[in-house]
């Protein structure tokens, strides 16, 4: 890391007026009437935040809906159905009946890694794939009445990709699409709730959607999917729509829903899922046991025996006794659990679920813009046998990190650990979690580039010992996809 050769230093001054920022979006229509992807229309001297260009994109998706009128009354709430009568082709940017019919003659695609065939008839949800590779014979299933999911898109479409990569941005978690084909006349899934927030984008045809109220108050913001129920199961809808081409609809998990196409239309829609395992319980789960840990080391009293007549006073057989010993133990065991807290920390438990995210995560979505000033934009020039790179950091380079969440410094088994998302697959685990361990002094940098962003800072105004460190440190980060500059370095 501090031996390398002297680079050539060939750096283009970007014009600060040619730099791409973002506006609140304001959807246009491109030449087929679908509606254009915000960040392909707004141009500002402003440097771009990756959380603002996310909520853009949500807002793109939920139009003519603020994001702050949907978070504030529908979202982990109700329902909502976003009509868009007169624009059929507003998620066309995204794919359509081609783009999957695409997919198969580009790309291995496997049943059931990437592709399901299911089927619901009669009260009864069937899969029906066959092995291997996906091929065009998989049109013939659809022409048998079977539904087609898409379970991985992103992996294999670009838009899909770009939006989920986006979204992920704003909503800090890992956001997931599934794709649904349903021929004519035909549903392929059970009536059934999920563990994740649901957007449907209706993409092309029709589908006649049913939604219903959680069954049970521990339902309601489920944390696990449910089982197939059966109609008789899940009562009277509190929706009952007709979802056309170009709209939405939204339901909080725990919600049971089932869509069926219509007579003569076939549907083919998108769903956009997300906030799976993201509540405070799953925050709790990491909190409670650290900080029960540290109370039992540091405090005498959580390591003090038991009394001698707990097991006569406490116990099922005992629960509706009213006695001043059973009294004494509940007490005892209250003011513990409230001391506990005084041991919780609560910012080693979200680092922890901001590990999660890295892991989770789908690599960034990356400009053309922002690839000129990053390390995937460098080119490595060859002349004579001698190979050098045309840009080199040093002391006077102004650098930020490429997004706003594309890193994390997490303490965790006695060092200091930046984890990342930048080497992550498009394909869900595919390969172990990336990070880098860094020293104790070094961690200051690492939080002086998250609170500078967006804004851009010099490597000399980085609060490490010395310049040698710095050109260092940030030379590891910039390898690594981490950081952009405000030059372009091809």
């Amino acid at each position: 890391m501090n031996n390398k050769k002297k680079l050539v230093k060939r750096i283009k001054i970007v014009d600060p007026s040619k730099n791409v920022g973002y506006k609140k979006p304001k959807i246009q229509q491109s030449s087929n009437g679908s509606a254009v992807e915000p960040t392909k229309m707004m141009h500002t001297k402003k440097e771009h935040d990756s959380i603002q260009e996310g909520k853009e994109m949500f807002e793109w998706i939920i139009n003519p809906m603020s994001v702050n009128d949907f978070m504030e009354n529908y979202w982990e709430k109700k329902p909502k159905h976003i009509k868009r009568p007169n624009n059929k082709n507003y998620y066309h940017s995204l794919m359509t009946m081609q783009t999957i019919q695409n997919m198969i003659r580009e790309n291995h695609l496997e049943y059931t890694k990437n592709v399901d065939i299911t089927s619901y008839r009669d009260g009864i949800r069937e899969t029906h794939n066959p092995e291997g590779k996906v091929t065009s014979s998989l049109w013939s299933f659809y022409d048998e009445g079977c539904s087609i999911r898409l379970l991985n898109p992103q992996t294999f479409v670009p838009t899909v990709f770009k939006m989920n990569a986006k979204l992920q941005e704003y909503f800090h978690c890992m956001v997931g699409t599934n794709v649904y084909l349903t021929p004519k006349d035909s549903q392929g899934f059970a009536p059934h709730y999920d563990d994740i927030e649901a957007f449907i984008l209706q993409v092309e045809g029709q589908k006649h959607w049913r939604i219903y109220e959680p069954r049970t108050a521990d339902e309601f913001l489920a944390r696990t999917s449910s089982i197939n129920f059966s109609q008789d199961e899940i009562g009277e809808p509190i929706m009952d729509i007709l979802l056309e081409a170009g709209e939405m609809l939204y339901f909080p998990r725990g919600f049971i829903h089932q869509g069926v196409a219509i007579d003569g239309q076939h549907s083919l829609h998108i769903t956009v899922s997300m906030y799976q395992k993201n509540s405070y319980a799953d925050l709790l789960e990491h909190l409670v046991p650290a900080a029960l840990k540290q109370a039992i080391e540091s405090d005498a009293r959580f390591r003090e025996g038991l009394p001698l007549n707990i097991h006569q006073v406490c116990g099922s057989v005992y629960s509706d006794v009213d006695s001043n010993d059973r009294n004494e133990v509940r007490d005892h065991i209250k003011e513990l659990f409230s001391r506990i807290f005084d041991h919780a920390n609560i910012d080693n438990a979200v680092d922890q679920m901001s590990k999660k995210f890295q892991t989770d995560a789908l690599p960034p979505h990356i400009s053309k813009h922002e690839k000129q000033r990053t390390a995937f934009g460098e080119r490595v020039e060859i002349e004579d046998g001698e190979v050098s790179l045309p840009f080199e950091i040093t002391a006077e380079t102004n650098i930020r990190l490429l997004k706003a969440n594309i890193l994390r410094l997490v303490e965790e088994e006695d060092t200091y650990r930046v984890y990342f998302h930048t080497e992550n697959s498009k394909e869900y685990h595919e390969f172990e979690p990336t990070f880098m361990e860094i020293e104790e002094d070094d961690t200051v940098v690492i939080a002086k580039l998250v609170h500078s962003y967006p804004d851009f800072i010099a490597v000399s105004d980085l609060p490490a010992e010395d310049d040698e460190r710095k050109i260092a440190i940030v030379s590891d980060l910039w390898e690594k996809g981490l950081l952009m500059t405000d030059v372009t370095v091809d």
